[in-house]
């Protein structure tokens, strides 16, 4: 019996058939499309302002190499689908590319993609050609999702849920940039709904669609493998233990179905990387980090057996493995960064109720009543029979994703819980059902009242990026509480040239740049500020009083465990757009001078020309302006032993452990480093990673 045909039991005890209520498929393909015109319209006029993110030009610049050149050592952290998308288009359109060298670590090739982002092509023209790719992408992703769910649960559920998302602020911000995380959400939740149907009737045309959507998820970002091993499980487990609904199909036969969409999925995957296991046509690798090195800094034994087995084995191209690696280490163990959340400050990750907590002030409080609406009705067995298999599968999903996140990765805010968006809408979706079956008047006014009251919130807010529900204030407030990259991202750079233009450009004053901004666009953008010129700058970076304008995002305003700004958060700003603040007077910045040095520093250092002599003299300003970041020791350590300095190396290294916050993560790789200097001699002593580079 199909979900269309299936009696709906309402509270009354009536009964009435969702098959009175069924729409032509044409007709619901016409509301869906609709409805996804309207997502992007909406999108694009409350993202009109925005500027790109920290890591679009990285993705872009990568994608036009990985297109023209099927060069894949550019940006190895992310698979290549929205990648190879946007820079087909780019390059088919015109984009200007300078010549693929060898890269000083990360730094150092983020810092080429942005240049030519930002200095061979025209920027704003790269940003609306990259956003109206990205609409495609989005909407043809959206538009599949919409299909799935009406193949599985019906119509109404599937447009409840596309409204759902149509309305939700963090959808609507992610539309038009060029990262990977609204693309695995949609693909992993279509991979999910495709395989409820896959592996309960094993019909051939939705084990196809399965594999597909699945491969396009392991191609789209490395949180994919998440979805593919639980649904690995899932059909697995339906094949040997679950109801014989088609008695021609053998449980052997259906156990090959399972593997053959999984193998099908990394098919996929390897024909994204042109089925090349080398990620150039070099011989040697190529990477701005080797893979040995990139596996050997995860700590996990059983991870690093993993990456290493699949690095052996060739089973997946390695530049996919080069990625992977790093994930399981940012991602999975942690990364050393200080991140206010819900108010407090922490190391390294976030409590592990981080993400339930995002979700719940980071969608419209609408949408969360009707999710819970949904999984009450679930919960009460008030949803189809044929529906209960479906939905136990969904939500399992859902827990098993974010009891993953639980490990990590909440530097990333709820962008890296994406995933679980479209698979929370689904209930939405559900309550929508239930309401449009229901003979009663109450189900319409409460899910009708829900969705206006989530639109009141949400449709208003231009820069939905930004978005915080009114549970922590609104938009405005939001950032007293988070400072993850789901509240800000560089995307008011826009701004802050103008108004550094207007105001300050005809002075001769040097401002101080705390916001997010790359080099190469402060230059294309005629901004001039504090570090550019170090032999003008370097006296005026040494005072703890500073005395100027600054230009601060709202992520450096919250209490921190190093390089606080404590002068600013006490302060009134003369200008405020969005998360970006101006402030302008006489502050006491000796944390906020001592990161501006550490950056200096790094740019030295990994430089395509390094000076180590320059930049280890700014790291040890940096210390004496504030010693607070333990990471920056590290860094003069490594310039000790390279200059042979096994003393200067070693007192580095101890005041990297003294100023360490209290935590395994930050503390036992120092103290193992520290460890071999009673044990080798100076040349079997290895450089110990910066964890503030990853």
């Amino acid at each position: 019996m199909s979900a269309a045909t299936v009696p709906v039991q309402v509270e009354n005890h009536r009964t009435i058939n969702v098959e009175s209520l069924r729409i032509s498929l044409r007709l619901f393909f016409l509301i869906l499309v609709l409805l996804i015109g309207g997502a992007i319209l909406r999108s694009a006029l409350a993202t009109r302002l925005d500027s790109f993110t920290l890591d679009e030009s990285y993705h872009i610049a990568a994608g036009v190499s990985y297109v023209q050149q099927r060069d894949f050592r550019l940006n190895p952290e992310h698979p290549p689908l929205v990648k190879l998308w946007v820079g087909s288009f780019l390059a088919a359109t015109g984009f200007h590319r300078n010549p693929l060298r060898v890269f000083h670590d990360k730094v150092d090739e983020r810092n080429f993609t942005a240049e030519e982002v930002f200095l061979q092509n025209d920027p704003d023209s790269t940003q609306r050609r990259s956003r109206v790719s990205m609409w495609f992408l989005n909407g043809f992703l959206l538009l599949a999702l919409g299909l799935a769910l009406r193949r599985t649960f019906g119509w109404a559920v599937a447009l409840g849920t596309i409204l759902f998302l149509v309305i939700d602020p963090t959808v609507a911000a992610h539309l038009p940039v060029v990262m990977t995380d609204l693309p695995v959400a949609l693909l992993a939740a279509t991979a999910v709904t495709f395989a409820i149907l896959a592996f309960r009737y094993w019909r051939k045309e939705d084990l196809i669609y399965c594999s597909v959507a699945l491969g396009l998820a392991l191609g789209a970002k490395h949180s994919a493998p998440v979805f593919f091993l639980f649904l690995g499980l899932v059909g697995f487990a339906m094949a040997l233990v679950g109801p014989r609904s088609d008695a021609t199909v053998s449980r052997a036969r259906r156990v090959v179905n399972v593997l053959g969409v999984l193998t099908g999925a990394v098919v996929i995957l390897w024909g994204l990387y042109f089925f090349r296991y080398r990620e150039s046509s070099d011989l040697n690798e190529v990477f701005n980090r080797p893979t040995a090195q990139k596996i050997a800094d995860v700590s996990s034994p059983p991870y690093r057996f993993v990456l290493k087995t699949l690095a052996t084995t060739h089973a997946l191209p390695r530049a996919y493995i080069w990625g992977f690696a790093d994930t399981v280490h940012a991602g999975l163990e942690g990364r050393a960064f200080t991140q206010l959340a819900f108010g407090r400050v922490y190391y390294a990750r976030a409590p592990w109720y981080f993400f339930p907590g995002m979700l719940a002030v980071k969608l419209p409080v609408g949408l969360t009543l009707l999710a819970l609406f949904g999984g009450i009705l679930f919960a009460a067995d008030k949803v189809p029979h044929d529906w209960r298999l479906p939905l136990t599968v969904l939500l399992a999903s859902l827990v098993c994703f974010l009891l993953v996140l639980r490990s990590g990765a909440t530097y990333g805010g709820v962008r890296h819980a994406l995933p679980a968006i479209p698979l929370i809408a689904v209930l939405a979706g559900i309550a929508s059902n239930f309401a449009l079956a229901s003979t009663a008047r109450t189900p319409k006014l409460v899910v009708g009242l829900a969705f206006l009251l989530a639109s009141v919130s949400a449709l208003p807010v231009m820069r939905p990026w930004e978005y915080f529900n009114e549970i922590v204030g609104g938009p405005a407030r939001g950032y007293l509480y988070f400072d993850d990259e789901g509240t800000d991202l560089g995307q008011r750079s826009k701004e802050l040239a103008g108004y550094y233009s207007r105001t300050i450009q005809a002075t001769s004053e040097v401002p101080l740049l705390m916001y997010q901004i790359q080099r190469a666009e402060r230059l294309v953008r005629k901004i001039d500020w504090l570090g550019r010129d170090l032999t003008r700058d370097e006296t005026r970076m040494n005072p703890p009083v500073f005395q100027g304008t600054v230009f601060a995002p709202s992520t450096r305003l919250g209490r921190r465990l190093w390089w606080n700004a404590d002068a600013l958060r006490a302060a009134t700003p003369v200008a405020r757009f969005g998360n970006l603040f101006i402030f302008r007077g006489n502050f006491d910045l000796s944390g906020s001078l001592a990161r501006t040095l550490y950056a200096s520093g790094i740019y030295k250092e990994y430089a395509e020309k390094p000076d180590l002599v320059a930049a280890e003299h700014l790291f040890a300003e940096s210390v004496q302006s504030d010693p607070s970041a333990f990471f920056v020791y590290i860094e003069l350590g490594n310039l000790a032993l390279k200059r042979g300095s096994r003393e200067d190396a070693l007192r580095a290294y101890n005041d990297a452990l003294l100023h360490a916050p209290a935590d395994p993560i930050a503390r036992k790789p120092i103290e193992e480093q520290i460890a071999q200097f009673s044990v080798g001699t100076q040349e079997q002593i290895p450089m110990l990673r910066n964890p503030q580079l990853e």
